[in-house]
């Protein structure tokens, strides 16, 4: 989706840009030019390892929760009974199709208690591994495959893999922050760690973009929608906020791509101008979003080590998860 916007061609140097005719004396400087703007692409395999790894996490949550074996009966029988140990929970229990919580929250998932008073800050990274259930899971590597592939394969899978695991954990410690009474897993904070992160990709590469507004209005209607549906309860909206803002702030560090003109030394000629490989407004993000992501997390982790609760510092900030209605009381 950074591409959202589309490439002009004749500017980036793409398969369809003609540089000034062979014949014209400029002709070998937009030769390296073109040379050099072509986009590398690179092949994904951690998103698809990413994904393989997301479902046998998946699977031995629910070899270990064994329905048939430890389900009370008290919200009924387990469902697809024919699965064996692997059946799922009752879906008055689990309507996700899944385990239970107490084996969430015996493999991993975030509990606030035991991350600050049991020392189990292992937690803040384990939840973003485990689901509550299939159509969790689905949904959540199905957002990963589109959105994770694309990102990958343009800038690398040490670039993406940072972003992906360093904004699982942001989403993780700020609903550790607010979310006191229930278990949180799944890896939509990291998920809406790469939306953050194609967000400011837009923002800092954005002389090199055509259709500027309509790439940006499309992508910030998508994180509106999906910020919008964790206003539902049992939704750990917190996770999703922490995640993006994470993602965010690191697209500024990790994203940046050359400015338009400059050329790699490997392909300058020898009396060619040289140009910055980025521009002041480039250099200048990285620095904001670098202080910032230090700060937020140095800030962040503090309060969390010290028992800190969000809400009293925020009165309104819960509503950010959930908004009670009619229908609905939030338990957050």
């Amino acid at each position: 989706m950074s591409n959202a916007g589309g490439r002009d061609p004749e500017r980036s140097g793409g398969p369809d840009s003609k540089p000034n005719g062979y014949g014209h004396p400029n002709s070998r400087v937009a030769y390296y030019y073109a040379q050099a703007s072509s986009e590398e692409q690179w092949t994904s395999w951690l998103v698809p390892l990413f994904v393989v790894a997301n479902v046998s996490v998946f699977v031995i949550a629910m070899y270990v929760n064994d329905c048939p074996k430890k389900n009370s009966g008290v919200y009924g029988s387990c469902v697809a009974r024919f699965l064996g140990r692997l059946s799922f929970q009752p879906l008055r229990e689990n309507p996700l199709f899944g385990p239970s919580s107490s084996t969430l929250e015996k493999l991993g998932g975030l509990e606030w208690y035991k991350v600050v008073h049991r020392n189990q800050g292992w937690r803040l990274i384990s939840c973003v591994w485990l689901h509550a259930g299939v159509i969790h899971l689905l949904a959540n590597m199905l957002s990963l495959v589109f959105i994770g592939i694309r990102l990958e394969q343009q800038f690398g899978f040490v670039r993406v893999g940072l972003i992906y695991l360093l904004s699982g954990l942001g989403g993780s410690v700020l609903s550790s922050l607010f979310i006191r009474s229930s278990i949180s897993v799944g890896a939509s904070g990291a998920l809406f760690g790469l939306l953050g992160a194609m967000l400011s990709e837009l923002l800092t590469n954005w002389t090199i973009y055509t259709n500027k507004a309509a790439a940006l209005f499309t992508l910030i209607v998508i994180i509106a929608i999906n910020l919008a549906v964790g206003i539902l309860p049992h939704v750990d909206n917190f996770a999703h906020i922490g995640g993006f803002l994470t993602g965010f702030l690191l697209g500024f560090i990790l994203l940046v791509r050359p400015q338009f003109g400059y050329v790699s030394r490997n392909y300058r000629p020898a009396n060619a101008h040289v140009k910055s490989k980025h521009t002041a407004y480039q250099y200048g993000l990285w620095v904001v979003a670098m202080l910032l992501l230090i700060a937020v997390f140095a800030v962040g982790l503090v309060m969390l080590f010290k028992g800190e609760n969000g809400n009293e510092h925020c009165k309104w900030c819960h509503y950010l998860s959930c908004v009670p209605t009619s229908r609905w009381k939030c338990d957050n």
